[in-house]
């Protein structure tokens, strides 16, 4: 799941973009103050106090390079205690999940169990249909390269009304949503678009491949995401939540501004239920292990070099020369020209960046417990690989 701000006054509202996308800019000089690229995270940390200053409750961060690991906080963990960020927390990762739903269907392709060429219909007869809707034309590929059309169901007003605005989020925030009736909510819209003409973020996509991975292997998504990716890599501090309401610990709370004609209260939305992400943005984790996630995957560690070649294939994303998008993550361009390999992720409550140089030797991952700004993002990446705090 990725959020973005509506574009009405006020609350979260629907999707329209990976949030690894967001506001990267064209080419810019460092400024002269700044001793260069990592230096010594000086102007990371800067950057992190900075979206403090602009009031984001606090930020999480962990960087990874040749120099070695480097760990920072900044801000409060909790608005009523004043409790610290901690440099160790864990947090709902997002749109991020899309990487690791991704990495396993070229597992899947690379053992001969699928081909990403296969038609929706193939693995899931008769589900994708109705409103011009037809899994029939649509291919695996074009799920996780967001080429399929599909209507995004965060973008519907009646869902977004009731799971992720105001009273209707505080109320239903502990229901259970199987993934099917996220697939209903999409189809009840006609496609945005011909499959293959162009590109559209939908989280409808990823709950597809979700429900593809289980088709195509008997087991559950999240089985195949601990025993193909999380155990293999040591990444002890993620999981996948299932019906579970709380954060295991370390965490910090999460923030939203839910009301549309009270922008400025926030509320405190840690508790929620964990299916209604998916595998589409269920996963929690720390900036620790989806730095060790994406070294792995781009070192070759998760996939063979076909694969690879395949994921770091890219369409264009509409309205960014700056960014495009391969299969479960985006090639991006700093402010100063640096190309990277990463993906954003949004929940209600938290905004997230992993991203990588392509040889996966060095990494940022970083999370924000608040939800209302993502313009503070890429000031933090051009920080960690400009050596710039604009």
């Amino acid at each position: 799941m990725a959020l973005r701000k509506s574009t009405k006054a006020g609350g979260v509202g629907v999707v329209a973009a990976a949030l690894a996308a967001t506001a990267f800019v064209a080419p810019a000089q460092a400024r002269p103050d700044a001793p260069g690229p990592g230096a010594g995270h000086k102007a990371t940390q800067r950057a992190m106090d900075a979206a403090v200053r602009a009031g984001i409750p606090g930020v999480t961060a962990q960087a990874r390079d040749g120099r070695g690991i480097w760990k920072a906080a900044s801000g409060v963990g909790d608005l009523t205690s004043g409790k610290p960020r901690g440099k160790h927390d864990k947090f709902r990762a997002g749109s991020i999940t899309k990487a690791f739903v991704a990495t396993v269907l070229l597992q899947l392709e690379s053992e001969g169990k699928l081909s990403l060429d296969d038609t929706v219909e193939r693995h899931l007869p008769g589900l994708v249909r109705g409103n011009g809707n037809d899994g029939r034309r649509i291919s695996v590929r074009q799920l996780l390269n967001h080429t399929s059309g599909l209507f995004d169901y965060l973008a519907d007003p009646e869902y977004s009304r009731t799971y992720m605005e105001g009273d209707g989020y505080l109320t239903h925030r502990y229901d259970t949503l199987p993934p099917k009736k996220h697939v209903r909510v999409a189809l009840s819209h006609k496609p945005l678009f011909e499959p293959g003409a162009k590109h559209a973020y939908s989280n409808t996509n990823y709950v597809l491949a979700g429900l593809i991975i289980e088709k195509t292997t008997g087991r559950t998504y999240e089985d195949e995401v601990r025993d193909r990716i999380i155990e293999p890599l040591g990444l002890k501090d993620t999981s996948n939540p299932g019906n579970s309401i709380r954060l295991p610990r370390p965490s910090s709370r999460g923030y939203s501004k839910l009301f549309r004609a009270a922008p400025d209260r926030i509320d405190d939305i840690t508790e929620m239920n964990g299916s209604q992400g998916w595998a589409d943005g269920d996963i929690i984790s720390t900036a620790g292990d989806l730095n060790r996630f994406y070294r792995a995957l781009l070192r070759g560690k998760l996939l063979p070099p076909k694969q690879l070649k395949e994921m770091k294939t890219t369409v264009a994303t509409p309205g960014s020369s700056y960014t495009r998008y391969g299969l479960g993550i985006s090639r991006l361009r700093t402010s100063c020209g640096t190309t990277l390999w990463g993906h954003g992720g949004g929940m209600i409550g938290w905004l997230s960046m992993v991203v990588s140089t392509e040889d996966g030797g060095h990494q940022l991952a970083y999370n924000f417990n608040g939800d209302w700004d993502t313009s503070q993002m890429p000031k933090i990446v051009d920080a960690e690989f400009c050596g710039t705090s604009r």
